[in-house]
């Protein structure tokens, strides 16, 4: 074949010939590839006769020849591949007339609205596209066709698809448009398909509209018409709060949500999905009438429709410019003791300087949370509210007490509550309570180092000291595994499914099983088939040792100096999310990132088998071995 192809032109006849006449499907394909390696036009002609008379492997040669050499003589044929339900083929056929498309359309004139594309022989292939994309196919072969119109770049053209009765050929016509270089999509074509019943169309509306923030004029009316919906369901709810805050940078729809919250007609569903929307906006300066409706919301005798304005407070809260304060709404709401502990606490984390340590019934209630019986929801947000709180020593000196008894999840953030203390009494009080924690393993020698480096040198002696006793070397930690394997016996399925699902192991808040639990760490649901007795015990003990793929941790460094360790969820063009706990999460604006590195510290806390009794972890592991196929 290369000697052949190195004679050029000369050869093309004998192997044209080789081509036509032999029973060998290897010879003829590679009869075809010979001729592809030569550039000459009788070359082309012999691939051509080869797609047209060849058998199904020699055809499909041929059409990665064409395709290759973009040979527009070929197109018409191709197209007649296209039309033949054969999906391996009509995809590569695809390809090619893209290919074709894109070579006879790069010198076209688009001054005009492309209209001098329509002398162009292009406007005989785009039809065929679309044709072809009127069925319902596999997605890749879906993906080829639509492919092939963006490259053929002729927006007039694909337009036409928008008025076939096939949705399938509308959804290929819409998404080429919006992708083409000189695509000209409107919103005037897009918004009458965002209410279609069809919910093909209707998804790939919202996909095209998303590339548009700038439509938020053209959509207002259309989420006024949705908002007044009798028919909104939980899943429409959903939808429709993600597109409101998608498109809540633009004026008209900013206006659309104070105004429509206001409104005495609006529904309690739909305000509590408005106020969701402004907190999901995340806008970098919020708009003034938004403050006035979101304080409104907080006095309101609504019950239900505070917790959402609590989260919208505290999204408006957070800008950089401008930032609102809502602390007299939000430290009323703390202080009503007919509101759930949840709320209260919420109210608190949204107070934008945090508590003050002047009001010591607040404090107190807020200490109280942080109890082993209680929710990992409420312990996780009363450690929270407390770390962010500048306590004097006084409450400092109580807060030592709450420390020795609080669990791995809430010691670490608590601790961040004596990070503004340098008072000798108070570093001496909280290392001996330290010492008697039975959380003291979820702890990292770089966060205790941390923490005492402010208090004096007696203080960080006997801090490293601590560190010594947490830093507990690999062969103290297999030997420990050892000895528990052989103490953990005659564990109940049942038992530990109750484990499991109690405040003290608090497991479900951070782990799936089936349907029900949290996302922040791995699916458990089938955790028994593929991890033995030993793993499952690690990683309970020391969750440290290996992290499951796609959950493995990362630090991210700000250029504030502030550092966060957790799990990504999602990596985006303008923020990074991460979860760094159970339903708790940090958001990140890019421009505020100055480093990222993998962590080595699981967002899980070790020291479970200090919670547990043994009893306790032998039931919680027969639970896990248990889930082969499912919870039972």
């Amino acid at each position: 074949m290369q000697q052949l192809a190195k004679k050029g032109a000369r050869s093309v006849s004998a192997v044209t010939e080789v081509l036509k006449k032999s029973t060998s499907t290897r010879a003829c394909r590679n009869a075809v590839w010979t001729l592809t390696r030569i550039d000459s036009p009788v070359a082309r002609e012999g691939v051509r006769w080869a797609l047209r008379e060849g058998n199904g492997s020699v055809r499909q040669a041929a059409m990665h020849s064409i395709s290759l050499w973009a040979d527009a003589e070929a197109a018409q044929e191709l197209l007649n591949v296209l039309q033949v339900p054969a999906a391996q083929a009509q995809r590569v056929a695809a390809e090619a007339l893209g290919r074709i498309g894109s070579r006879l359309s790069s010198g076209i004139n688009y001054e005009n609205g492309g209209k001098v594309a329509e002398e162009n022989s292009l406007n005989w292939i785009v039809p065929g596209l679309l044709t072809a994309g009127a069925d319902e196919h596999d997605r890749v072969l879906e993906h080829s066709i639509t492919y092939a119109l963006i490259e053929t770049d002729i927006p007039l053209g694909t337009a036409e698809g928008l008025n076939s009765s096939s949705v399938y050929e509308q959804r290929t016509a819409l998404i080429a448009m919006d992708q083409m270089e000189h695509g000209q999509v409107h919103a005037s074509q897009v918004v009458p398909l965002l209410d279609s019943p069809e919910p093909v169309l209707r998804q790939t509306a919202w996909w095209v509209a998303s590339h548009h923030p700038d439509w938020g004029g053209a959509l207002a009316g259309f989420f006024k018409e949705r908002l007044a919906a009798t028919n909104l369901t939980e899943d429409g709810c959903g939808e429709l709060r993600t597109q409101l805050a998608h498109f809540a940078g633009g004026p008209e729809i900013q206006n659309l949500l104070p105004t429509s919250l206001e409104a005495p007609e609006t529904k309690p569903a739909v305000r509590i999905l408005l106020l969701q929307a402004m907190a999901d906006a995340d806008p970098k300066q919020p708009p003034p009438h938004w403050v006035g409706t979101v304080r409104s919301c907080l006095s309101s005798k609504e019950a239900a429709l505070l917790p959402a304005a609590v989260t919208a407070a505290k999204s408006l809260s957070q800008v950089k410019t401008n930032a609102p304060d809502f602390s007299e709404p939000l430290l009323r709401i703390a202080r009503n003791e007919s509101y759930s502990a949840g709320l209260r606490l919420e109210a608190l984390a949204a107070l934008r300087n945090g508590l003050r340590p002047d009001d010591s019934a607040i404090v107190n209630f807020v200490r109280a949370q942080i109890d082993p019986t209680k929710p990992v929801q409420v312990r996780g947000a009363a450690a929270s509210v407390l770390a962010n709180a500048k306590l004097n020593e006084e409450q400092l000196l109580e807060l030592v007490e709450t420390a020795k008894i609080a669990g791995p999840l809430e010691l670490t953030k608590l601790l961040g509550a004596f990070e503004h203390s340098s008072n000798e009494s108070v570093g001496l009080k909280l290392l001996a309570a330290l010492k008697e924690s039975k959380s003291l393993a979820s702890l990292r020698p770089d966060v205790i180092k941390t923490l005492f480096a402010k208090y004096p040198p007696a203080v960080q002696e006997k801090g490293n000291g601590l560190i010594t006793m947490v830093n507990a070397d690999a062969e103290k930690q297999s030997a420990h595994l050892e000895d528990l394997l052989g103490a953990l016996k005659d564990g109940d399925v049942r038992r530990g499914q109750i484990i499991f699902n109690s405040p003290k192991a608090a497991c479900f808040s951070c782990h799936k099983l089936g349907y029900l639990g949290g996302t922040a760490g791995p699916d458990l649901t089938s955790i028994g088939q593929v991890r033995t007795e030993r793993d499952l015990l690690e990683s309970i003990i020391y969750p440290s040792a290996s992290f499951v793929r796609s959950y493995e941790p990362v630090i991210v460094m700000t250029k504030s100096d502030e550092q966060y360790n957790g799990v990504v969820r999602k990596d985006a063009a303008n923020e990074l999310v991460l979860a760094t706990g159970p339903n708790t999460e940090a958001r990140i604006a890019r421009a505020d990132i100055a480093d990222i590195k993998p962590g080595t510290v699981s967002i899980m806390p070790a020291g479970l088998d200090q919670q547990l009794s043994k009893q306790e972890l032998a039931d919680l592991l027969a639970f896990l071995k248990a889930t082969k196929w499912g919870p039972r």
